[in-house]
């Protein structure tokens, strides 16, 4: 297709989609709220594939990505708040202002020093907004993990936080206490909220050892995929089935695909 580099084509074409009548049915019946469902599912998807290191497919979801924002802003346009272009002025405008170690006179930074220097100008963005309190804008639409996270750093950086790693592990070791009494109690709400407090403490423990929570947690999937799948694998050669293997049958097998994980 012609100028199919050009930015400029793909909003024509988003516009096309979005034409009364002439335009696409599904598309035209759109809106923010339906959109945004499909923005988050293909930031997971880039980030799946950066996690394959697959390049290719980075590719092609980097676009679709970039789809979400155009059609972000081709709804904004329609209603007359703002374009594509105003989106590109915005970041391309915070960029600059939150950079004044390479497009200002501020020179010679290291890393620690640029990213408090990032800290303290988001610091100056937010006072000039009617903010209602430090943690108002976190995200609510964030994993829950990675909002947990970002609500401790906030948290954090005015001094609210365990200066000792293991202060943690003693609140994880509390939290699980609080779920094993709500069991014996046989009290399934109070239980329900102790395990969010539990996975909450959990995210903490992550951010104080300088590891992901969302990462972690993909990891542990793929490990339970991986050696579940050995256990079906083994057990097709016997030509047994899952449903006629007993528990302890299996947790044997779970355990050789650990060990040949060694």
């Amino acid at each position: 297709m012609e100028n199919s580099r050009d930015i400029t084509k793909l909003l024509e074409i988003m516009a096309a989609l979005r034409a009364p009548r002439t335009g696409c049915p599904w598309d035209l019946e759109q809106n923010f709220a339906t959109i945004a469902p499909y923005t988050i599912e293909e930031a997971y998807e880039v980030a799946e594939a950066i996690a394959r290191g697959d390049l290719s497919a980075l590719k092609e979801e980097l676009g679709d990505l970039l789809l979400q924002v155009v059609f972000h802003a081709r709804l904004a346009e329609e209603q007359g708040v703002f374009d594509f272009g105003d989106v590109v002025k915005a970041i391309t405008d915070k960029l600059i202002r939150r950079h004044p170690h390479v497009f200002g006179e501020m020179g010679g930074l290291s890393a620690k020093e640029v990213k408090e220097l990032w800290a303290k100008i988001k610091k100056q963005e937010r006072a000039g907004r009617d903010a209602k309190g430090l943690l108002c804008d976190v995200a609510f639409a964030l994993p829950g993990l990675t909002r947990a996270v970002k609500l401790q750093n906030k948290a954090a950086g005015i001094g609210f936080d365990w200066d000792d790693v293991r202060l943690v592990l003693a609140k994880i070791r509390e939290e699980t206490d609080e779920i094993e009494t709500a069991l014996e109690g046989k009290h399934g709400a109070a239980a329900k909220e102790e395990i969010g407090d539990l996975l909450f403490a959990a995210a903490n423990l992550a951010r104080h050892l300088g590891a992901d929570p969302e990462a972690a947690i993909r990891q542990a999937n793929q490990k339970f995929e991986r050696r579940f799948s050995y256990i079906e694998r083994q057990l097709a050669r016997r030509g047994a089935t899952l449903e006629e293997t007993s528990l302890a049958e299996m947790d044997t097998l779970w355990n050789e695909a650990k060990q040949q994980e060694r």
